[in-house]
């Protein structure tokens, strides 16, 4: 048996980075071409009601196109439908080139999850008035609907009888999102949301589960089998059949094995990717430029490959009680030059068009100035991280139309002073800060070429766009 090819594991990081569109961070100009181009390489954007900085589809939208009007992304999405609502590593926005895939899910929605059946069994005439309603009326929203919410229940089944019914209907296809109004989804037929839905024809159940498993190693260049399982973690495949599916593709030779330097599990890759993966390992560096990531972006999609590959431990701790908290409710993973060399915790603060940055941690052996703990191309140049950093902050102040920046704790606090020096150099800081906090006055207009583009013709004749269909909190 010939042994599998080698790869180093500065490889196998940069081909994932560049798949993940982090080689040029906020370098790139929002198009429909480009929107389509980035969701296909990741195979989404997920969507998360949490806002308290923004959502976070906005936000990995950010990270990858700069400081782009706002209501051009929601016009992309939902008048020229670029991409659409479904679920596929949770909800997402996905391509519209994987409609054809995403339909067999949907059209065994209620047979893959037979937990569906004593509720389809009691709520059958629910069913059939919220469909007849959307029908007739579309689109309606979880608001149009006015039953109250079942007793004594908690959680997801203490939805009210039509938010299951608009849930069902939308998984299995017969509705779909159509736009967002303050964030809530109104739905309506899929036939009126994506005109020719109902003659796509869904690949047979092994077919998908082959085309999956393609996706996945395809937007991470070369995979183990978890992260294939944690990628797109939708729909929950049994092992057995995903495996049976992975044998199948390494035996037409469609996907081969890897193997990684300082990896002892098995790693796949697809076959046409080899050249890719040998020209990702010769590359003097896979990324230039800051940015950073919302807690939900698809290169944290399985947080124990990002250790495995980059040394960096992610949590979100969201849902951590605040005193158990290490570093903050929100906190976005700040990237330079292909490292992980931070993070962030930050607040957006609307009434007062202010931007807290409430707490920055740097990585250990960044303060330090030491290696990079896994993948490494170079020493980190400290200053230019920092300084990237500066310029990060004020795009995302500008982005949210932030008049002010406040920056908080340092942690170590020996980089505070660095901070405030880039800072205002920047022309972000006014006075110094000894470790606790900054603030600043950008402008968001005109500080630079990209804030000035924020504010180009394009967005301003899509104002209207934003007024109907902004999915961000009112």
């Amino acid at each position: 048996m010939t042994a599998p090819r080698a790869f180093t594991r500065e490889a196998v990081a940069a081909l994932f980075l560049r798949r993940q569109w982090l080689d040029r961070p906020r370098g790139r100009a929002l198009t429909a071409a480009s929107l389509g181009a980035f969701a296909d390489a990741v195979g989404g954007l997920q969507i998360d009601s949490i806002n308290v900085l923004d959502r976070a589809h906005y936000l990995t939208a950010w990270s990858r196109f700069g400081e782009y009007p706002r209501a051009e992304l929601d016009r992309l999405i939902y008048d020229e439908r670029v991409l659409f609502e479904y679920w596929a590593h949770a909800a997402c926005f996905v391509p519209r080139g994987d409609l054809a895939a995403w339909r067999r899910t949907m059209a065994d929605y209620r047979r893959q999850h037979t937990g569906w059946s004593s509720w389809l069994r009691k709520n059958g005439r629910v069913l059939r008035e919220v469909e007849a309603a959307i029908d007739g009326r579309g689109p309606l929203g979880n608001a149009d609907f006015r039953e109250p919410r079942p007793g004594g229940a908690a959680g997801w089944w203490s939805w009210k009888p039509a938010t299951h019914a608009l849930h069902f209907l939308w998984m299995s296809g017969r509705i779909l999102v159509r736009e967002r109004t303050h964030f809530q989804k109104r739905f309506d037929l899929a036939e009126r949301v994506l005109p020719g839905i109902g003659a796509v024809e869904p690949p047979p159940w092994p077919e998908f589960i082959r085309w999956h498993l393609r996706r996945s190693l395809r937007a991470m260049g070369a995979a183990t089998e978890p992260d294939l399982r944690q990628y797109l973690s939708y729909p929950r495949l049994p092992v057995a059949k995903r495996r049976a599916a992975l044998k199948a593709l390494l035996k037409t030779g469609e996907v081969v094995p890897v193997a990684v330097e300082h990896q002892r599990a098995p790693w796949y890759a697809l076959a046409d990717d080899l050249p890719a993966l040998e020209a990702a390992g010769a590359a003097a560096a896979p990324s230039s430029g800051t940015t950073l990531l919302a807690p939900f972006d698809s290169l944290l999609w399985h947080r124990e490959r990002v250790h495995a590959l980059f040394g960096y431990d992610y949590r979100i701790e969201v849902y951590t009680p605040g005193h158990k908290r290490v570093h903050g409710y929100y906190s976005l993973p700040l990237f330079h030059d292909g490292q992980l060399v931070g993070r962030v915790d930050a607040k957006l603060h609307r009434a007062e068009r202010r931007l807290e940055v409430r707490h920055t941690h740097f990585e250990p052996w960044f303060a330090r100035r030491a290696a990079p703990p896994a993948a490494r191309w170079a020493m980190v140049d400290r200053a230019a991280a920092i300084a990237g950093y500066v310029d990060a902050i004020g795009s995302l102040a500008r982005f949210e139309a932030a008049d002010r920046v406040d920056i908080g704790r340092v942690s170590p606090a020996s980089l505070a002073a660095e901070i405030t020096a880039a800072a205002r150099t920047a022309g972000l800081v006014a006075g110094a800060t000894r470790g606790r906090g900054a603030r600043a006055n950008p402008t968001p207009a005109t500080t630079s070429p990209r804030g000035r583009a924020a504010t180009s013709a394009k967005a301003k004749g899509a104002r209207a766009t934003a007024r109907r269909r902004s999915t961000r909190s009112g």
